[in-house]
């Protein structure tokens, strides 16, 4: 039921990481001899390392190389997680591959998940602990055609509404109640594909989208009437965050039992620490970082890539208490989504997010030099291409 999301349909998918055999070794805490040259900024400075050892350690992501893990490639191309003298193998997902359930397997040491969807396989019985919330904003959109007279959630009623299910519906559903909407008596539900397809066909009145993703995929398509690209005046496009439904999306999780062990706590905090530097030089050089992840296998266009990294660069910065930092509001508000549409049975109180390693990774950052709240970041402005090309 709770699969990895699934987003653009995409002509050819990297699968270097996915299936492969990663020999697991058994973890131990890396002595690790750091130069002069430690320095962190905000553009993402490398450092010099000397490691006698380096820990081995696997992340495997919700889906293939694309910019929504731009931090954790740029992790590794840029030598992060080798300055903290860890050894880690980036593991894509699939369609087949659920993260939550690798990292619960064993078979990893680390997983990007949602909130929802790992706390549903926390209530099952994983010790699964959100130890770093990277996306600090949801990304959800419901997109209509300007000429259809939705322009607010209220409007759905009676229309066609796309939603790609797999979780996916849940916070959708629940912006919908709250506007007086019942996605089971008001509305049509039509099963959409992982990209905007019956949208463009108008096979439904309103499909779903994230911002970085999909809602690019519409503005990427050329207009039959009038050749050039479609613009953002010809949809109607509705926040679910706007409406006050941001579900937290994009965190780092490991096991409890895991953590229990000090030397993986340690790990832990040098692999956050890394991962947070990655994501702050995707910050400051998006072009840089584009480049690092087509460079790593990514099957949508340079064009797309950077739409799609400055769109991730809004959810995660500025990060007002630190990047990683849990919001104890924004975590509250997506389990109670969760559980008003019964995909949790209760709350999985204290333990199923700890803020302690992040504290840790960013004080060491913040004590380095580097911008760990990103508040002066302001985006970029991106011209999109025909096809993301």
């Amino acid at each position: 039921m709770f699969r990895s999301l699934r987003r653009l349909s995409r002509p050819r998918v990297n699968r270097r990481a996915v299936g492969a055999v990663v020999v697991a070794a058994t973890l131990s805490l890396s002595a690790c001899g750091m130069s002069e040259d430690t320095t962190a900024s905000g553009s993402g400075a490398e450092n010099t390392t000397s490691c006698q050892t380096r820990t081995p350690v696997r992340l495997v992501l919700q889906w293939v190389a694309q910019s929504q893990f731009a931090g954790y490639y740029a992790a590794k191309e840029k030598g992060y997680y080798d300055a903290e003298c860890l050894d880690v193998t980036i593991q894509e997902g699939g369609v087949n591959i659920v993260p939550q359930q690798v990292l619960s397997a064993g078979n990893a040491e680390f997983a990007v998940s949602h909130v929802t969807k790992t706390m549903a396989t926390r209530e099952q019985g994983a010790d699964l602990v959100n130890i770093g919330q990277v996306f600090q904003r949801g990304a959800y959109l419901q997109v209509a055609w300007a000429d259809s007279g939705i322009k607010q959630l209220a409007d759905l009623k009676g229309k066609k509404v796309g939603s790609w299910g797999f979780g996916n519906e849940l916070v959708l559903f629940a912006a919908m109640k709250g506007a007086g909407v019942d996605p089971a008596k008001d509305v049509t539900v039509v099963q959409q594909p992982f990209d905007m397809s019956l949208l463009l066909k108008r096979e439904v009145d309103a499909a779903q989208a994230k911002i970085y993703n999909e809602y690019a995929q519409l503005l990427e398509t050329v207009n039959p009437e009038t050749g050039a690209l479609y613009k953002p005046e010809d949809f109607s496009a509705i926040s679910l965050q706007d409406a006050g439904y941001t579900s937290l999306e994009d965190g780092i999780y490991a096991r409890g039992d895991w953590l229990a062990e000090d030397a993986n706590k340690d790990v832990a905090v040098k692999f956050l620490k890394a991962t947070y530097k990655g994501w702050g030089f995707c910050r400051d050089d998006l072009a840089g970082c584009v480049e690092i992840v087509l460079n790593n296998g990514s099957a949508l266009g340079q064009g797309h890539q950077t739409w799609m990294l400055n769109e991730v660069n809004k959810l995660v910065w500025p990060s007002p208490d630190g990047v990683g930092t849990v919001d104890q509001k924004a975590w509250d508000q997506t389990i109670k989504i969760a559980i008003d549409a019964k995909v949790l049975k209760a709350d999985p109180g204290e333990g199923a997010f700890r803020r302690d390693l992040t504290e840790k990774a960013d004080q060491e950052l913040k004590a380095e030099g580097f911008d760990i709240t990103g508040e002066g970041y302001k985006p970029e402005t991106v011209e999109l291409t025909a096809g993301g090309k």
